[in-house]
């Protein structure tokens, strides 16, 4: 009868030490809380098993529900933003259109003509003899191709008689040529005169034929080609 309370005690030892782990697990088990198995390999239960309560791995334990597994995240894409240098547009202006080249306007040689006084005036005279009408016709007719500008007359004596006198009897004859070839439609304002006497002679005044072509007048055009 004794030994029958030892075991009871003991059994009741174990079964208040199952309680005790009741709050986990429901089977019975040692120390190590290995479950205990009977001969067929099936746990050992207390009175307070339930399936919930059961020893992981022991007969008619709820097996545990695997946690379901992490989605895998989705790869980060970062965009890293580039610096863009901007340059700014440099809006270049059309080099302008040339301008239009003036036109050319072809300039005649001046044309320079001398006559004799001789053949222009009688000795000692002003007067137009018909032979200068006839040069200086001539001479109007090379002007008809030209637009003329200046007309110059210049008259020149040689050193036959004072110097004074033979100054006014050059500008005297240069004043004719001038008549007459506004009298023939010559603008007069374009028409200057001058009387060099005998300051610029052309010939050695010590000879006859050299006095001669000291005694002329000169004329001179200036303008363009027409």
């Amino acid at each position: 009868m004794a030994i029958s309370k030892k075991i009871a005690l003991l059994v009741s030892a174990i079964a208040l030490s199952s309680f005790a782990n009741a709050q986990v697990v429901s089977n019975w088990v040692s120390s190590d809380n290995t479950p205990w198995r009977s001969a067929s390999g099936e746990c050992w239960r207390s009175g307070f098993w339930t399936p919930a309560t059961a020893a992981p791995g022991c007969d008619g334990a709820i097996a545990p529900v695997k946690a379901a597994a992490k989605p895998a995240e989705e790869p980060v894409v970062v965009v890293v933003a580039e610096e863009v240098e901007v340059v700014e547009a440099v809006v270049v202006a059309p080099a302008p259109a040339p301008a239009p080249k003036a036109a050319v306007v072809p300039v005649a040689a001046p044309v320079k003509m001398t006559f004799a006084a001789d053949t222009f005036f009688g000795f000692d005279k002003a007067v137009l003899q018909p032979a200068g009408k006839t040069k200086l016709n001539e001479l109007m007719a090379k002007m008809a191709m030209m637009d003329v500008e200046v007309v110059v007359a210049v008259g020149h004596t040689d050193t036959t008689g004072p110097a004074s006198y033979n100054q006014r009897l050059s500008v005297r004859r240069a004043e004719a040529v001038k008549a007459y070839l506004v009298s023939n439609g010559v603008p007069a304002g374009r028409i200057f005169t001058e009387g060099k006497g005998e300051m610029n002679p052309i010939a050695n005044n010590d000879t006859r034929a050299g006095r001669a072509k000291n005694r002329r007048v000169e004329v001179e055009l200036v303008g363009t080609n027409k």
